[in-house]
C-alpha cells in the first residue's frame, strides 16, 4: 500500500508545472503565467537567492490583482543551502499556486 502512494505522488509530482523565477520584468512573468494557470490547475513557482522577491511578487499580482477569488497560494516552502567548502549559504523558494 504504501508503495502504491510514492507511486501515485511521483506521478502528481511530475504532472506538476515548474516555473523557475529568474530576473525579468515580474509584471511580464506574471502575464506569461496566466496562460499557463488557465490550463493547468496547479503551478509551482522556484526562485533562488536574490530573485526570490520576484517569485513573491509574481504570485501576489497573479492571486491578489490579475485572479482575485479565482486562485490562491497553497503552500510556501523556505530553504536555505550551503555550498560545499564555501561556507556560503542559497536561499530558495517553492511557491504553489493553484486554480480555485
Amino acid at each position: 500500500m504504501e508503495e502504491i502512494q510514492k507511486n501515485q505522488d511521483t506521478v502528481n509530482k511530475s504532472q506538476d508545472t515548474v516555473i523557475y523565477i529568474r530576473y525579468d520584468p515580474v509584471m511580464t512573468m506574471a502575464i506569461d503565467l496566466l496562460p499557463i494557470l488557465g490550463n493547468k490547475k496547479k503551478v509551482i513557482l522556484r526562485a533562488v537567492g536574490n530573485s526570490i522577491p520576484n517569485a513573491v511578487a509574481v504570485a501576489n499580482i497573479i492571486t491578489e490583482k490579475m485572479l482575485h477569488g479565482n486562485s490562491k497560494v497553497e503552500k510556501i516552502t523556505l530553504d536555505t543551502e550551503a555550498a560545499a567548502g564555501i561556507g556560503s549559504m542559497t536561499s530558495n523558494i517553492e511557491i504553489i499556486l493553484v486554480k480555485t
